[in-house]
């Protein structure tokens, strides 16, 4: 018996790094996952990979349509939501005076109300089920800020308070919400954001437990979270990060 056996978990880009570890992790103990991503092709391909109950939905996080599109989806297909993933996000490496008013709002639709939107909607499908868990992925940047990324740290300190917000508030109707930090990853999301950046020497230099985080790492977090392991745990934070922000 897996650890999320028979749970319905929806994760948001899911298509590939992170998101396609936490998919495959939560599948493969048994969950019915659901791939959101707007990367159909990735998406489809990760789907068809996971076989069972695993399907792939087309899904703009920053789109509230999308959100009931996709909520109408799985409830027509299960009948409710026991996992939220709230895992889509972009970094683009721009300081205060690089960034212009465009990237600002483009970062805060996706990686803030992306996450609100999910909240919002992924709560209403799981107070009809009885509870469910809701785990928001943030960044160490959210504990730390990094000044070359001033959109992305802005975002992701706005998912720390949100996720505590939420999580009192979703608590009577045992909703658990909680947040997780992870650290140097190595995924297409960063080597895009940083073109050039030896990943495995910058994360061996930056990290005190000497080498680069791997999906995996965050995933086996994610899985404790989405699992009833966890059933008295909301409002927290889970920093995977080596010990980067000790």
């Amino acid at each position: 018996m897996g650890r999320v056996a028979g749970k319905v978990a929806l994760i948001t880009g899911a298509a590939r790094g992170q998101g396609a570890a936490h998919a495959r992790l939560l599948a493969e103990e048994g969950a019915k996952v659901i791939v959101g991503d707007i990367r159909d092709g990735e998406g489809e391909a990760l789907a068809a990979d996971l076989g069972g109950e695993a399907l792939y939905l087309s899904h703009d996080v920053g789109s509230e349509a999308s959100w009931r599109s996709v909520m109408a989806t799985i409830g027509e297909r299960h009948g409710r939501l026991d996992v939220l993933i709230n895992n889509a996000g972009i970094a683009v490496m721009a300081g205060l005076f690089d960034t212009d008013t465009a990237l600002f709002e483009r970062t805060v639709r996706i990686n803030q109300l992306g996450v609100f939107l999910g909240i919002r909607h992924g709560a209403e499908l799981m107070k009809a089920d009885g509870g469910g868990s809701i785990v928001n992925i943030s960044s160490i940047a959210g504990l730390k800020a990094d000044p070359h990324f001033i959109a992305y740290s802005s975002t992701k300190w706005a998912v720390r308070g949100l996720t505590k917000a939420a999580a009192r508030e979703l608590a009577p109707a045992a909703i658990r919400v909680n947040t997780v930090f992870p650290g140097i990853i190595d995924t297409p999301m960063l080597t895009e954001a940083a073109p050039g950046l030896d990943v495995a020497g910058f994360g061996a230099a930056n990290t005190p437990l000497g080498r680069v985080g791997l999906p995996n790492d965050v995933a086996s977090a994610i899985l404790f979270l989405a699992s009833d392991e966890s059933a008295f745990i909301t409002g927290a934070e889970f920093a995977v990060d080596g010990g980067v922000t000790a």
